[in-house]
């Protein structure tokens, strides 16, 4: 899991090194966008210090002169506080911003993207999402101004079962997920793909667990 944040932080900082705003000896600020109190601040925090710790690399060694700027922002996993501090990203400056715990937070940043950058043009500001995978966001509800780095929570049940469907000895599948989007998608999109590749194989069982919560499974 670390080296797959790494590598998206690093496409995140290319991304934003090639656009045209980005000029030798100009720096860019990105604001990042996700928990820092609240059950999943854990997370949150390790997910930012790599992107600092990408930051500081990248102002160290990259040949264009462009420094990067990560401005921490902690939307408590709440739309209603994601779209509050996305404000405050564009009052500091921001031209991308960064997120990746939650589609909720997710959708809120994508909706207030396309107002913003109706009324702004040539200050519009880029969504880079890192880990919120609902499908939706990149089928039904689209957006010129966000780009997910991550693969969607169908495409990672397609590759699971997949790899499933020539693994013989498993006959029996237990599903535990996290109660939120991606879990209950998670559980929706392995029955439909292993009764479509593996009818033989059986569900037994299909829990639910608090989101961010230990308990004893």
């Amino acid at each position: 899991m670390k080296w797959i944040v790494h590598s998206v932080a690093a496409s995140a900082m290319l991304a934003c090194a090639s656009g045209a705003w980005a000029q030798k000896g100009e720096t860019v600020k990105i604001g990042w966008i996700d928990p820092l109190s609240g059950l999943m601040a854990a997370v949150g925090t390790n997910q930012l210090k790599t992107f600092q710790l990408m930051a500081e690399e990248f102002n160290r060694k990259n040949a264009s002169g462009v420094k990067f700027e990560i401005i921490p922002l902690d939307n408590k996993l709440s739309p209603q506080e994601t779209t509050a501090v996305l404000r405050s990203a564009m009052d500091q400056g921001a031209r991308y911003v960064v997120q990746g715990n939650g589609s909720g937070p997710a959708l809120a940043i994508m909706d207030a993207l396309e107002k913003h950058n109706a009324r702004n043009k040539g200050k519009e500001v880029v969504y880079l999402n890192y880990a919120a995978v609902d499908p939706d966001l990149t089928n039904s509800k689209c957006s010129y101004w966000h780009f997910r780095l991550d693969a969607d929570s169908s495409m990672k049940m397609e590759a699971l079962t997949t790899y499933m469907k020539d693994v013989h000895e498993v006959k029996k599948v237990y599903l535990i997920n996290q109660n939120y989007s991606h879990g209950q998608q998670v559980s929706k999109y392995d029955k439909e793909m292993l009764k479509a590749k593996r009818p033989d194989v059986q569900v037994v069982g299909d829990d639910f667990a608090p989101l961010a919560q230990v308990r004893d499974f």
